[in-house]
């Protein structure tokens, strides 16, 4: 029996990003079986892969002690293979016929295809999450069929990569009202603990919707069984967004610091908008952009973002 060592990200936006090779040697090798080392924030975009063994949650420690723990966790076992996404020693100190580390690169590519590159894979493999029936199961009760339902997340983990919720709002009334590109649609707003107040501009400007708040409420497996049902999705760079376009649900992703180049939605039904200020200029205005306190997307505008929606729904099969 081929047994397997897949290490990933803590994120779970990185976690999302290397599920694509995850799920090419579940394809390859369906008879393998899997052990994942992962942080504890991704373990539920992970649980329900077939053929896992087990599922090991590193934790960080000082001084990198995280580490020696996983490996005295590992050690004593021989592995066929070892796919190690975070580009970690640990497999070299383990007994394996073959190593699969990533290795650091100056070219620039979307991380997605970055991750192949560990086993050569050409085109890179769609990040995949498995879910559960039952997670379906509850998607389907809280949106019932017969409509089309817009998902938004309005929250990030980090506040400079926030869109104001305010014109979250306003462009989530505009394509779900009479004339809209999505007019009578349900709209279902999804972010974790914490966030619940980005979803307030969102509930005040449609409060006759019925607007479908989830935010913070949901186990993330759920999350991305909620997302799948969406006609559209529309977010931050988030983990979310990653997750959103994982589940194959058309994806809006808004970026102004951040590169989308490198970590935008990646799929054929994705896309991506910016302001006009650009990446570099960003981050040439604000040199300190990784501790800015508020949205860096402050050039980007309603229409824009309104006008790139009505892009992809365009382009996009009717779900």
């Amino acid at each position: 029996m081929k047994r397997i060592l897949f290490i990933t990200s803590t994120r779970i936006g990185d976690a999302v990003i290397n599920s694509g090779v995850l799920d090419y040697l579940v394809r390859q090798w369906p008879d393998a079986k899997f052990t994942i080392a992962c942080g504890p924030l991704a373990q539920p975009v992970l649980e329900n892969t077939p053929g896992l063994e087990r599922l090991i949650i590193v934790r960080k420690k000082p001084l990198g002690l995280h580490w020696f723990g996983l490996w005295r966790r590992l050690v004593m076992r021989h592995w066929d293979l070892v796919v190690d996404l975070r580009g970690s020693a640990i497999s070299y100190l383990l007994i394996a016929d073959q190593r699969k580390p990533l290795k650091s690169t100056k070219v620039k590519m979307h991380k997605v295809r970055e991750a192949a590159g560990v086993l050569r894979l050409d085109p890179p493999p769609s990040p995949k999450i498995y879910l559960a029936d039952e997670a379906r199961e509850r998607a389907l009760a809280w949106m019932p069929p017969g409509r089309d339902w817009l998902a938004v997340c309005p929250s990030a983990s980090l506040p400079f990569k926030m869109w104001p919720a305010t014109s979250f709002a306003e462009v989530v009334k505009a394509l779900v009202s009479p004339g809209g590109a999505m007019a009578g649609a349900g709209v279902v707003i999804v972010g974790g603990p914490g966030d619940e107040d980005h979803a307030i501009p969102i509930i005040n400007a449609l409060p006759d919707n019925g607007v479908l708040d989830l935010t913070g409420k949901l186990y993330l497996s759920d999350v991305a069984a909620v997302v799948e049902r969406a006609r559209l999705f529309i977010g931050n760079d988030s983990g979310l967004m990653h997750m959103s376009a994982a589940m194959g649900t058309p994806t809006l992703g808004l970026f102004g610091p951040s590169d989308e180049m490198l970590y935008g939605p990646y799929g054929d039904q994705c896309a991506t908008v910016r302001g006009p200020r650009g990446l570099e200029e960003t981050k040439k205005q604000f040199p300190n952009w990784r501790h800015h306190p508020s949205s860096l997307l402050d050039d980007l505008s309603v229409g824009a973002v309104l006008e790139a929606a009505n892009r992809l729904l365009e382009r996009t099969e009717e779900k």
